[in-house]
């Protein structure tokens, strides 16, 4: 059966061949994109695009609505001891006269007003202030330091109480300003830590910059995209530093992959063209074939129907894509122009200077992966029985808490650190049970001031009061100028989303309340954060199989068509998923067991943010099928040319263990520095992806891939008779390799070249 053509190597060698030509497409495209990019902005998602069900239909009925988009703050005064001083009444007129003085709220009312006045606890001890941020309630944000400024002076005049302010403008602000910082900080640490790796493990200065250039011109490249497709479908915020994640993560790793090649290549005795043509027709071949599979696992939360992972989504694969793209094309043009010079070892000889030793090259030649990995293969060769089975035994046993795995909204708790509006939040819960949980019940109706619709208005409040899941004291009403959609707000029972007696409460308005009284003359929908943590698990409830099966089956496919063996493809999805369940018990014992509370500086909440199982099995899975892939080609390739199988093995790990490990240090850095954030929602993120990554590139890779692949011997390369229409595929440089010492030979006697792909 004939070969196909390898497309790695026909780019890649194209690209060398011409490689000013591709230096400028690549450079083009990049400014092209970025310039396009900006002047088009990236379209962020409407107001509605990441609620799901019932709730993504309310929010989509009051965006319609026209109603007044207004800010609403509260500054809570709280006595410190059992009873209310004898100002605290003057205290709430002191809020009351500092906010008005800024110029910037109106509608201020205190518990002491004659019409309308604001809660106060029924212990007599807290008390609110309420008013609105004047202007559009969007950008409150950033007119409220003013109010702030104004509170924080009448806390300072009444040390014995706790005069503090939240808010959506407050909040806003604090949410901001913590995300930025940590942001910044991450993006400020995540490059030089990568380059500090790359240099250490090259000694080589153009060797450590030139994969940055290319992950980071790609990053921007898909930026600029990513502003361009937006039009089609909204991104969440954080979209982008998502991208830069991804981008840095899997496009240093393609660079690597190439580059050491390459490198061994010239050092086994290749010229500079050979070496180059054989770097494209392997690693390259090896970085499309895991690129492509990195973006199917992450097209499958396309299928979750949820406006943030679709955004996701789409910034992920377009990042994977253009940095796929970057290593075959411009990656082969830069390393043809620079040829030998991206081996000075401008670093090793300044150490060799410095300390009289020379510094070992870890990425360069013919070096395997060290004593270490020689000596952890050697004794997983010897007895891979006891090596699978110590191996699977330990990932097992971290994976058992992923079982109790518990989702939940961290809320106000996102936030780690000493924030006082954190603080008064909590505070204004605690006092006012009632608001821990507030709903809303959105009516559409012809004119929801009607008579016939007050009526059953007032009999749900009766209905649900009775129910005794509904605080009395909580709940109002109002309508949209042109009287056709109305608001009915409720405080209900428990303590917010995530809690099964709120739950139960918004359970009992959908169904027994509302469908007998409002539900008769309007077109209703029970809203609010309770509603919509319900609402978006249903949704993954629903959605979660499905994706699973999309990754699972087209990884499977994938795996199979490339490596013509049902048994890779099988054992390839199995060490996945057995790293990505040890990660999901690390992540359980982390941060909702909290045995990492005091490493970490985190309060736990008992569970795991909602969205991050299914957003960490998507992304691990495509991820750690870089180094899958990578291994398995250098396998497949040895045992095309010939060696034996358990020879291909310790062949395929030891010449791949340098660039794994240096590839997977940058990965679990870089994923680290977001365990570091203040957002408890990054955290979880940053630790499960470190700890997962550092998993599967030891345990998995260096343990029970040979192990296992060592007990299956030829068994590895199975096919049946009737996949036998497969394609075969090119794992190597070729049979025209007729300059320098090929690699590597059989062992004479055991086994002869055969031509399987």
């Amino acid at each position: 059966m004939a070969r196909r053509r390898n497309i790695a190597a026909a780019v890649g060698g194209w690209s060398a061949r011409h490689r000013w030509s591709a230096l400028l497409i690549w450079v083009g495209f990049v400014v092209v994109a970025t310039l396009a990019g900006n002047a088009v902005g990236t379209r962020g998602m409407e107001p509605w695009e990441d609620d799901n069900g019932q709730s993504r239909k309310a929010a989509m009925v009051l965006d319609a609505a026209g109603f007044p988009d207004v800010a609403g703050e509260t500054v809570l005064v709280q006595a410190g001891g059992p009873t209310a001083p004898a100002d605290f009444r003057a205290v709430t007129e002191d809020v009351k006269e500092a906010v008005l003085a800024t110029g910037l709220v109106e509608k201020v009312r205190t518990p002491y007003d004659a019409q309308e006045p604001s809660p106060i606890s029924r212990d007599r001890r807290s008390a609110l202030v309420t008013f609105d941020m004047k202007g559009e309630g969007k950008t409150a944000k950033e007119r409220v330091q003013p109010v702030i400024d104004a509170v924080a002076g009448v806390q300072r005049a009444h040390p014995s109480l706790w005069v503090g302010q939240a808010g959506r403008a407050s909040s806003g602000l604090m949410v901001g300003e913590v995300l930025d910082d940590d942001l910044i900080r991450a993006e400020l640490l995540s490059i030089p830590l990568t380059f500090g790796i790359l240099l250490a493990a090259f000694g080589a200065l153009l060797a450590a910059v030139v994969p940055l250039v290319v992950a980071f011109t790609a990053y921007l490249g898909s930026i600029g995209l990513l502003a361009l497709t937006s039009h089609l479908l909204h991104v969440d915020s954080a979209t982008t530093n998502l991208m830069l994640l991804i981008g840095l993560a899997v496009g240093v790793d393609y660079s690597l992959f190439y580059i050491r090649r390459e490198r061994e290549e010239r050092a086994s005795g290749r010229g500079r063209e050979r070496a180059l043509e054989i770097a494209a027709a392997t690693s390259g071949r090896a970085v499309l074939i895991s690129g492509v599979t990195v973006i199917v696992a992450m097209a499958g939360m396309f299928l979750t129907g949820n406006g943030i992972f679709m955004g996701f989504a789409q910034g992920t694969i377009l990042v994977v894509l253009v940095a796929m793209i970057g290593s075959m094309t411009v990656l082969p043009a830069i390393l043809s122009l620079i040829g030998d010079k991206i081996d000075a070892r401008v670093v090793h000889g300044t150490v060799r200077r410095l300390t009289g030793r020379t510094w070992r090259r870890i990425l360069g030649g013919r070096e395997g992966g060290g004593r270490a990995w020689n000596a952890v293969l050697t004794a997983v060769l010897r007895r891979p029985v006891v090596s699978v089975l110590l191996a699977a035994g330990l990932l097992i046993g971290l994976a058992i808490p992923a079982f109790d795995l518990r989702t939940g909204e961290p809320g106000t708790s996102d936030v780690q650190g000493d924030h006082p509006v954190v603080e008064t939040s909590r505070r204004i819960k605690n006092a006012f049970p009632g608001n821990k949980a507030p709903a809303t019940i959105v009516l559409k109706a012809d004119d929801v001031t009607a008579p016939y619709v007050l009526k059953e208005v007032r009999r749900l409040r009766e209905l649900a009061i009775g129910t005794g899941e509904v605080d009395p004291a909580f709940f109002g009403v109002s309508a949209n100028p042109d009287r056709t959609v109305g608001i009915i707000r409720l405080g209900l029972k428990g303590a917010g989303p995530s809690d099964e007696v709120s739950e139960h409460a918004v359970r009992t308005l959908r169904e027994r309340v509302v469908p007998p009284t409002v539900g008769l003359v309007a077109e209703t929908y029970v809203y609010g954060s309770v509603a919509g943590v319900m609402d978006f698990n249903a949704q993954l409830g629903r959605s979660v199989p499905l994706v699973f099966t999309f990754v699972l089956l087209l990884a499977f496919v994938l795996l199979l068509a490339s490596f013509r063996s049902l048994v890779v493809a099988v054992t390839a999805i199995v060490l996945n998923l057995l790293s990505v369940a040890a990660a999901y018990g690390v992540l359980v014992m982390v941060f909702q067991y909290g045995w990492g509370e005091n490493l970490l500086n985190f309060e736990s909440t008992g569970s795991i943010v909602s969205w991050l199982p299914l957003f960490l099995f998507v992304i691990l899975f495509g991820l750690s099928m870089d180094y899958h892939v990578f291994i398995l080609s250098r396998i497949r390739e040895a045992y095309d040319r010939g060696m034996p199988t358990e020879q291909a093995v310790t062949h395929g790990i030891r010449t791949t263990a340098g660039v794994v490990s240096s590839a997977a240090f940058i990965m679990v850095g870089v994923f680290a520095i977001f365990g570091t954030m203040s957002m408890l929602s990054f955290k979880e993120m940053g630790i499960g992806l470190a700890a997962a990554i550092l998993i599967d590139a030891t345990i998995v890779r260096a343990v029970l891939l040979p192990a296992t692949m060592k007990l299956l011997g030829e068994a590895n390369w199975y096919l049946p008779r009737w996949l036998g229409w497969l394609p075969v595929l090119e794992h190597g440089a070729g049979d025209d390799d007729d300059e320098g010492p090929d690699e590597p030979d059989a062992v004479p006697g055991e086994r002869v070249p055969v031509a399987v792909g």
